[in-house]
């Protein structure tokens, strides 16, 4: 594809704290520079960003902070009407307002990117979505969703979306990579606290930490409420930045991945953290949901469980040679399927596909 000028509306770009979207961007970002497109990202300057940022200047792309609606307006039209592409991101402060403003002045595709796809759903169900309505979902060129599978014909069918597509997460192999380091534990999660995920953690970590108390475990990621217990053997650490999870990721024997309720019922919906553990060679211990096979085949390149008895049975009776094999199986298909080189070529594609479909159709 030829390069193309492409604006983008998210949530963060330069703060990881507390989100997921950050890691997304920047590894969007970066790729769709060496690819030779030009790319602005615009992010609202939120204080509790503005205080936790790991990456206040990112080195690709450009990137602007705005503080406010009028600040957007007045400054950054221009750009949204000399973009090929405006893509606005979920959770973005007055998304609704920020969709219809795009909509009145951009002359390219303008489309969605719903990192919290079955969240967004759940939300726009109960009337209480912020950043989405179903008026804009209609409207915008093109939907793109972490979430593939069923949800994508619901999108287009129930929400009359245009053109609904996967664009799954992503990782960077240059961040992500096995390290020869000692273990220091024997399970470790990473992830902010979610009233929903929380129930699962408690079976699939905090239980097997009681059972086996002879065991490492570790939780990584801010926001856990005081009224937590955490088993002795449980070490919490408060908050990592991007730049260090490929350590902490390697300095465990297991990894574990929770799904949030929303996403787990939806299916087809990774988390981040699986392809970044598994870049990283470390075997996963996951609960199930639909569609999981899609990107990784259990037994071989991922473990399931859904009791602590199971976890705490691999943690202890897997040989080392089949938790290593496992690890490496997994890194394969990550590195084969899942990296942000990948989603950029995929993403192009979708961006062909919207103007052969547009012609001289206007918004």
């Amino acid at each position: 594809m030829s390069p193309r000028k492409l604006v983008i509306l998210g949530l963060s770009i330069t703060s990881s704290w507390g989100n997921g979207h950050a890691t997304t961007y920047r590894a969007l970002v970066r790729e769709l520079v060496q690819r030779g497109h030009q790319v602005i990202f615009l992010e609202r300057d939120m204080p509790w960003y503005r205080d936790t940022r790991d990456l206040p200047s990112p080195p690709y792309g450009r990137t602007h902070l705005y503080e406010n609606l009028e600040e957007l307006f007045d400054t950054y039209q221009g750009i949204i009407e000399d973009a090929d592409l405006v893509i606005i991101g979920s959770y973005v402060p007055d998304g609704i307002k920020v969709g219809h403003w795009v909509l009145a002045h951009a002359r390219g595709i303008v489309a969605f990117y719903d990192i919290d796809t079955p969240v967004t759903l759940t939300a726009l169900a109960q009337g209480r979505a912020e950043y989405i309505s179903p008026d804009l979902i209609r409207r915008y060129d093109l939907y793109l969703s972490f979430t593939g599978g069923p949800t994508l014909q619901r999108l287009e069918h129930e929400f009359e979306a245009q053109r609904a597509r996967a664009l799954y997460c992503s990782v960077d192999p240059e961040a992500y990579y096995p390290q020869v380091v000692e273990a220091s534990w024997d399970l470790g999660y990473l992830g902010t606290y979610a009233p929903d995920r929380q129930p699962m953690l408690e079976c699939l970590l905090n239980a097997p930490a009681r059972a086996w108390f002879e065991g490492r475990f570790v939780v990584a990621g801010p926001s856990y409420p005081t009224t937590v217990q955490w088993p002795s053997n449980v070490e919490r650490i408060e908050h990592l930045p991007p730049s260090e999870h490929g350590s902490f990721y390697n300095r465990q024997r297991f990894t574990l991945n929770i799904t949030r309720a929303d996403m787990a019922q939806s299916g087809y919906a990774p988390s981040v953290r699986l392809f970044e553990a598994a870049a990283c060679g470390i075997p996963i211990i996951s609960d199930g949901w639909s569609g999981i096979d899609e990107f990784f085949h259990p037994g071989t390149e991922i473990l399931l469980a859904s009791s602590a008895k199971e976890v705490v049975s691999f943690l202890q009776t897997m040989p080392e040679e089949h938790r290593c094999a496992l690890g490496e199986q997994a890194r394969r298909r990550v590195l084969a399927d899942h990296t942000a080189a990948q989603r950029v070529k995929e993403l192009e594609s979708y961006i062909e596909e919207c103007f052969a479909g547009l012609g001289a159709e206007t918004h």
